[in-house]
C-alpha cells in the first residue's frame, strides 16, 4: 500500500507565498521522478513541476521564476514553494510520484488526494 499525503494548501492573497509538501509512504522500493500538478474549475488536468531522483526540476511556463520544487529523498518527500502567486494559480494541486513497489516489478504513477489552493486579488 502507498499512500502520498499533501499538505500546506489554502488561502492566500495575490502576492502571498505558500509551501505545498507531499510525503510518500508505504512498501516503497524506489522512487523515480515526483512532481506537482493543478486543475482548476472546467480546466485539464496541468503540469506544474517535476523533479527528477537526481535532482533535475522542470517547470510549466506558467510558473517558472515564481515556484520551485525540491525534494528530501531520505524522507521520501517533495515540496512546492509557491512565490508572487497570482488569482490565476488557484487549483486543486495534486502530487505526483512514479515509485517501485517491494515485491512488485515495474514502476508505476501515484497520486495525491490533492489540496486547495486559493489566490485571492
Amino acid at each position: 500500500q502507498v499512500q502520498l499525503v499533501e499538505s500546506g494548501g489554502g488561502l492566500v492573497q495575490a502576492g502571498g507565498s505558500l509551501r505545498l509538501s507531499c510525503a510518500v509512504s508505504g512498501s516503497i522500493f524506489s522512487i523515480n521522478d515526483m512532481g506537482w500538478y493543478r486543475q482548476a474549475p472546467g480546466k485539464q488536468r496541468e503540469l506544474v513541476a517535476t523533479i527528477t531522483s537526481g535532482g533535475s526540476t522542470n517547470y510549466a511556463d506558467s510558473v517558472k521564476g515564481r515556484f520551485t520544487i525540491s525534494r528530501d529523498n531520505a524522507k521520501n518527500t517533495v515540496y512546492l514553494q509557491m512565490n508572487s502567486l497570482k488569482p490565476e494559480d488557484t487549483a486543486v494541486y495534486y502530487c505526483n510520484a512514479n515509485l517501485r513497489v517491494r515485491r512488485l516489478s515495474g514502476s508505476y504513477d501515484y497520486w495525491g488526494q490533492g489540496t486547495q489552493v486559493t489566490v485571492s486579488s
